[in-house]
Protein backbone atom coordinates (compact mmCIF):
# COMPACT_ATOMS: atom_id res chain seq x y z
CA UNK A 1 0.00 0.00 0.00
CA UNK A 2 1.48 3.09 -1.00
CA UNK A 3 2.05 5.59 2.15
CA UNK A 4 1.40 9.47 1.65
CA UNK A 5 2.64 11.93 4.79
CA UNK A 6 0.23 14.89 5.18
CA UNK A 7 1.42 17.62 7.15
CA UNK A 8 -1.03 19.90 8.23
CA UNK A 9 -1.89 21.20 11.09
CA UNK A 10 -6.01 22.41 10.45
CA UNK A 11 -7.77 19.17 11.69
CA UNK A 12 -11.08 20.01 8.97
CA UNK A 13 -8.18 19.78 6.46
CA UNK A 14 -6.28 16.54 8.03
CA UNK A 15 -9.63 14.27 8.08
CA UNK A 16 -10.54 15.46 4.84
CA UNK A 17 -8.30 14.70 2.52
CA UNK A 18 -6.82 11.84 4.82
CA UNK A 19 -10.34 10.15 4.72
CA UNK A 20 -10.33 10.45 0.43
CA UNK A 21 -6.96 9.03 0.16
CA UNK A 22 -7.85 6.07 2.62
CA UNK A 23 -10.57 5.33 0.62
CA UNK A 24 -8.78 5.35 -2.67
CA UNK A 25 -6.22 2.66 -1.03
CA UNK A 26 -3.64 4.79 0.18
CA UNK A 27 -2.20 4.55 3.84
CA UNK A 28 -2.03 8.38 5.45
CA UNK A 29 0.38 9.46 8.34
CA UNK A 30 -0.05 12.72 9.66
CA UNK A 31 1.84 15.16 10.77
CA UNK A 32 0.23 18.23 12.68
CA UNK A 33 3.55 20.59 12.37
CA UNK A 34 6.80 20.74 10.67
CA UNK A 35 8.92 19.24 12.92
CA UNK A 36 6.67 16.31 13.60
CA UNK A 37 6.68 16.18 9.45
CA UNK A 38 10.73 16.32 9.05
CA UNK A 39 10.89 13.66 11.72
CA UNK A 40 7.53 11.23 10.56
CA UNK A 41 9.22 11.51 6.95
CA UNK A 42 12.63 10.00 8.28
CA UNK A 43 11.11 7.29 10.10
CA UNK A 44 8.25 6.48 7.85
CA UNK A 45 9.89 6.91 4.29
CA UNK A 46 6.89 7.71 2.55
CA UNK A 47 6.33 7.61 -1.08
CA UNK A 48 5.16 10.99 -1.38
CA UNK A 49 4.68 14.32 0.92
CA UNK A 50 1.98 16.70 1.15
CA UNK A 51 3.07 19.75 2.95
CA UNK A 52 0.83 22.66 4.36
CA UNK A 53 2.82 25.38 4.06
CA UNK A 54 1.73 27.66 7.24
CA UNK A 55 2.76 25.09 9.78
CA UNK A 56 3.55 25.68 13.40
CA UNK A 57 6.99 24.85 15.34
CA UNK A 58 8.90 25.10 11.80
CA UNK A 59 7.09 26.11 9.03
CA UNK A 60 6.38 23.78 5.40
CA UNK A 61 9.04 25.89 3.90
CA UNK A 62 11.63 25.43 6.38
CA UNK A 63 10.51 21.87 6.76
CA UNK A 64 11.18 20.98 3.15
CA UNK A 65 14.33 22.78 3.05
CA UNK A 66 15.10 20.55 5.73
CA UNK A 67 14.10 17.26 4.17
CA UNK A 68 15.51 18.01 0.63
CA UNK A 69 18.66 18.57 2.61
CA UNK A 70 18.89 15.42 4.04
CA UNK A 71 20.30 12.38 1.65
CA UNK A 72 17.28 10.35 3.42
CA UNK A 73 14.44 12.40 2.73
CA UNK A 74 15.65 14.31 -0.32
CA UNK A 75 14.19 11.82 -2.99
CA UNK A 76 10.64 11.97 -1.52
CA UNK A 77 8.68 13.86 -4.01
CA UNK A 78 6.83 16.87 -1.44
CA UNK A 79 3.44 19.11 -3.09
CA UNK A 80 3.28 22.08 -1.29
CA UNK A 81 -0.57 22.72 -0.36
CA UNK A 82 -1.31 26.57 0.37
CA UNK A 83 -4.14 29.36 0.82
CA UNK A 84 -1.55 31.34 -0.52
CA UNK A 85 -2.31 31.81 -4.27
CA UNK A 86 -0.58 35.26 -5.06
CA UNK A 87 1.99 35.74 -7.74
CA UNK A 88 5.55 33.88 -6.58
CA UNK A 89 3.98 31.92 -4.25
CA UNK A 90 4.68 28.73 -6.72
CA UNK A 91 8.38 29.63 -7.40
CA UNK A 92 8.60 30.14 -3.88
CA UNK A 93 7.48 26.55 -3.18
CA UNK A 94 9.54 25.24 -5.74
CA UNK A 95 12.62 27.06 -4.43
CA UNK A 96 11.84 25.56 -0.99
CA UNK A 97 12.79 22.32 -3.10
CA UNK A 98 8.42 21.48 -3.28
CA UNK A 99 8.05 19.55 -6.48
CA UNK A 100 4.73 20.96 -7.11
CA UNK A 101 2.34 23.27 -5.69
CA UNK A 102 -1.19 23.11 -4.93
CA UNK A 103 -4.26 25.44 -3.59
CA UNK A 104 -6.21 25.49 -0.72
CA UNK A 105 -9.56 24.61 -0.64
CA UNK A 106 -8.10 21.18 -1.91
CA UNK A 107 -9.93 20.02 -4.82
CA UNK A 108 -9.03 16.31 -5.37
CA UNK A 109 -9.71 16.34 -8.76
CA UNK A 110 -6.71 18.29 -9.31
CA UNK A 111 -4.96 17.10 -6.73
CA UNK A 112 -5.16 13.47 -7.35
CA UNK A 113 -2.90 13.30 -10.56
CA UNK A 114 -0.16 15.34 -9.29
CA UNK A 115 0.26 12.62 -6.49
CA UNK A 116 0.40 9.94 -9.14
CA UNK A 117 2.34 11.72 -11.20
CA UNK A 118 5.01 12.69 -8.60
CA UNK A 119 4.41 9.76 -6.18
CA UNK A 120 4.84 7.26 -9.53
CA UNK A 121 2.20 6.01 -7.67
CA UNK A 122 -0.90 5.53 -9.89
CA UNK A 123 -4.41 4.96 -7.93
CA UNK A 124 -3.89 1.49 -6.13
CA UNK A 125 -6.12 -1.12 -6.50
CA UNK A 126 -9.11 -1.55 -4.18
Amino acid sequence: MPKILLVEDNEMNRDMLSRRLVRRGYEVVIAVDGQQGVEFALRDQPQLILMDMSLPVIDGWEATRRLKADPATRQIPVIALTAHAMAGDREQALAAGCDDYDTKPIELTRLLPKIEKFAGLGTPAA
